[in-house]
């Protein structure tokens, strides 16, 4: 019986979740820890994408407290 996590990728090219033994890395996003979590991975890269372009840290438009 093995003991590892299972883990849970999302298949860009098929939009599915597939195991491990999945299609090539370059095609899929992960690993999650859940089926639903790897389900939901377009919607968490889109709110991540939110927050990053909206970080003054990662964002050169968007002027420092340090800057002002």
């Amino acid at each position: 019986m093995s003991t590892e996590t299972p883990q849970f990728f999302f298949c860009l090219k098929h939009h599915t979740v597939e195991g491990a033994e999945g299609c090539k890395a370059k095609d899929r996003l992960g690993p999650y820890p859940s089926h639903d979590a790897a389900a939901h991975a377009l919607d968490t890269v889109a709110e991540r994408n939110e927050e990053w372009d909206n970080d003054p840290d990662w964002n050169d438009d968007t002027p420092r407290p340090s800057d002002a």
